[in-house]
């Protein structure tokens, strides 16, 4: 009998024990146990790590979600049904073929960084969430690009990547998903559509070096413009400086030869009053008659001489004659008391006689 009931009670017993061993492997054992599919077995105790959350199912039914740290469960019942991460994922989209608004078609990939924000609706709103996702991100990509031409797909990057993160985000609303940023990793362009790219940019800075180059000559113009305008003007402004002190210069030696010519005439006025002023007169005369005859036939050969041109003394005789009558002082009487028309005129003097003799000759 006690053969028996030991033989009977000897599975009870080792369910027991085995029960036993798997609390205590629970508490000493960094990590629960996982079968094939990667989710943890139910042993009652389980620990949650950080950044995760434990879908459990009680009876095939949505029960709770664990949260990070100890929990208890009941075995049998409780069964943990998905595991998420709440950690950023990255997932890389794979290169697909995309036509621009252009008809360029273009070879494209990028990568997509995601965040597990209600983790049931991603295990309950979707079978699969990156893969959901990721075709989502592929389909928004192509849309994106159709919009959009060549050129300016390599210009708006920045707002291409941030309309496929708002067009994901409002379609993985309901998944549980957000999706924080978008890249696209490389854009690769056909053969010949990359020469005439190459073609176009290198004629964009041919371009922009004739531009640079006609706006430099347009400046040196300029440049030489206004400098001669300045020159010009420098140069004017100095010829009217020294026109300025030429005249006066003229002016001060006129004004300068004036009055050395008075002081001459006073003085020889003050010469001619003097005694024998008169044979000095004569002299000079006679010396100026004489040195003017030196110069005759220099500049023309027609000359015009008077018939007496030998008789010096008359020469002089006239000239002083001529002098005399110049310089003899003639009273202005007033017009009341000038004679009337009817007297008589005065008998002419004889130094008046003598200058008219000397005039006619």
């Amino acid at each position: 009998m006690l053969a028996r009931a030991g033989i009977r009670a000897g599975p009870g017993l080792c369910l027991l024990q085995r029960s036993q061993q798997l609390k205590r492997s629970a508490w000493l054992a960094p990590a629960p146990c996982r079968l094939n599919s990667g989710l943890p077995v139910n042993i009652g105790v389980l620990f949650v790590p950080q950044q995760e959350a434990w879908v459990v199912e009680r009876m095939g039914k949505f029960h709770r979600i664990l949260e990070p740290g100890l929990n208890f469960l009941i075995p049998l019942l409780d069964r943990i049904r998905y595991v998420q991460s709440l950690k950023e994922i990255v997932i890389n989209v794979p290169e697909q073929s995309a036509v621009t608004l252009d008809n360029v078609t273009l070879q494209i990939d990028g990568v997509l960084y995601l965040r597990v924000m209600d983790p049931y609706k991603a295990s309950y709103g979707v079978e699969d969430p990156e893969y959901a996702v990721t075709q989502l991100a592929q389909t928004t990509m192509r849309s994106e690009l159709g919009k959009l031409s060549l050129d300016r797909v390599f210009r708006e990057r920045e707002s291409l990547n941030a309309n496929i993160v708002d067009a994901i985000n409002q379609a993985s609303d309901c998944w549980g998903i957000r999706c924080l940023r978008y890249e696209i990793k490389d854009i690769h362009v056909p053969p010949r559509v990359k020469e005439s790219m190459q073609m176009q940019v290198e004629a964009e800075r041919r371009k922009r070096a004739t531009v640079l180059e006609s706006e430099g000559t347009r400046e040196s113009a300029i440049n030489v413009a206004e400098g001669q305008k300045q020159a010009q003007i420098l140069a004017s402004e100095a010829e009217k400086a020294e026109q300025i002190n030429k005249a006066a210069g003229e002016a001060n030696a006129m004004l300068v030869r004036a009055r050395a010519k008075a002081e001459a005439i006073q003085l020889l006025a003050a010469a001619l009053a003097q005694q024998h002023g008169s044979a000095a007169a004569s002299l000079s005369v006679a010396e100026q008659y004489v040195s003017a005859f030196s110069k005759l036939a220099k500049d023309s050969n027609t000359l015009l001489l008077p018939a007496n041109t030998g008789d010096v003394t008359n020469m002089v005789a006239q000239a002083l004659g001529i002098y005399t009558t110049l310089t003899k002082p003639q009273a202005v009487k007033p017009q009341d008391e000038l004679p009337p028309a009817c007297e008589d005129p005065q008998p002419p003097t004889t130094e008046m006689l003598k200058a008219e003799q000397a005039s006619s000759s």
